[in-house]
């Protein structure tokens, strides 16, 4: 994929997964500027993210076998090799396995915090 459509995808996700978990644009917006100070139903908008790539498993951790794969193949060059290193250091970052919201919050925003430059979610 180019850079161009990773944005058209990541948009396609959003206009799904927005209404349905009735995410606000500021809660969303402030993700990608680095607060992660949300409310719960952004969480949930998370969790709809990644079960849209299929990057969150049913346990409600990363799936890094399914994420790796994704990024070897699908993510344009300019953005491969560091969501790669991404993907590595959060393998592990989902604690609140309980909760699938806040599973894929602290998922997200170990994807973010280890590399905002390339952070791509929607």
């Amino acid at each position: 994929m180019s850079d161009a459509q990773v944005k058209a995808a990541g948009k396609l996700v959003r206009n799904v997964c927005q209404p349905k978990n009735k995410a606000t644009d500021e809660d969303i917006d402030k993700m990608h500027q680095g607060d992660w100070n949300i409310d719960h139903t952004a969480m949930c908008y998370m969790h709809c993210v990644l079960t849209s790539q299929k990057l969150i498993t049913k346990e409600n951790n990363l799936d890094y076998d399914v994420a790796m794969n994704a990024a070897k193949t699908k993510l344009p060059v300019t953005i491969r090799d560091g969501t790669l290193v991404t993907i590595e250091q959060c393998k592990d970052s989902a604690k609140t396995l309980t909760d699938k919201c806040v599973a894929a919050y602290e998922i997200s925003k170990c994807l973010y915090e280890a590399n905002p430059q390339i952070y791509f979610l929607p």
